[in-house]
This record gives structure tokens, sequence and C-alpha cells, in this order.
């Protein structure tokens, strides 16, 4: 398998865009934790007169879920033994979705939607018309728009 096969997930996206895969985001996580823990940040909370700090304690508790999430892509590994679009394309012996003719309509991806929009089918196609080596060395797609409300929208003294 080569690496650029090796980075691509059978749904399509590249491994090595994801900020869980480079660690990125488990390291800030880990980071912000500590920088927490130093300052005693679960005292300052209690203290602090906004509502949403009533929540510190779960922020907390979900930054060290992120700091677990360390991925190193579904190939050889356990994780696409879980992943409906990696275990389906596994059982019909493809390399990735692209090699089935269905993958536009297929149901099992999904999910993929809230995140990357139609990125993942966007890759698909291209990976399907040039090859999974032509595409990962091109432009890919992973993330869909999004919107965020401003950061002070919902902040609010008590």
């Amino acid at each position: 398998m080569g690496k650029h096969l090796d980075m691509t997930g059978y749904c399509g996206l590249y491994c090595g865009d994801c900020k869980f895969q480079d660690g990125t985001i488990p390291d800030l996580a880990r980071d912000l934790r500590k920088e927490l823990r130093s300052v005693r940040f679960d005292k300052v909370a209690e203290v602090i007169p906004f509502k949403e700090f009533d929540h510190y304690q779960g922020c907390y508790e979900v930054l060290g879920a992120m700091v677990k999430l360390r991925c190193k892509g579904c190939r050889g590994s356990a994780r696409s033994k879980f992943c409906p679009p990696a275990k389906c394309a596994v059982r019909k012996g493809y390399e990735g979705r692209w090699e089935c003719d269905e993958f536009a309509e297929c149901k099992k991806l999904e999910f993929l939607e809230q995140i990357h929009g139609d990125g993942h089918l966007k890759n698909l196609r291209k990976t399907k018309k040039v090859g999974v080596n032509q595409w990962a060395r091109g432009n890919r797609y992973w993330y869909a728009p999004v919107n965020y409300p401003s950061l002070t929208e919902g902040a609010s003294l008590l």
C-alpha cells in the first residue's frame, strides 16, 4: 500500500488533513487542560459571574476526551471495523468507495455531511477519475463551511 492510499480513508477523506490525525487538537486540549490546572481555573470559574461557567467541569471533561482523540486513520486499524463505509468497502474488496458505482447515493456516507458537506463526494469523484495518487497530490476537500456565532453571543452576566 502506498503512502497516499495509507492516508486516504475509504470514504474519500484524506487522513493527513485531519487535525486529530496530526495531533493538533489533542495536543491543544492537553495543553489547555494543563494551563487551566496551573491557574486553578476550577476555582476561578466558581466566582466569575457568567452563567456559562456553571458548566466548567463538563468543559474540562470534554477537553480530556479530546486529548484521547488521536486517530491513525482507518486502514490497518480497528477503526475500519466500526465505520459503515469502510466495512462496506472492505467487504466488497474495494481500496475505497470511489471504486463503487453507487457512492453518490450511498446512505452509509451521509453521516459525513454534517462536518464535510459534500467534500467527501467531491474527493470520491476526483479519485475515481484520476486515481488516488494524483488526487492526493492535488487539492482535496475536507470541511463544509461553518458559520459560528460570535464569541460574545450567548455570554451573559447572571
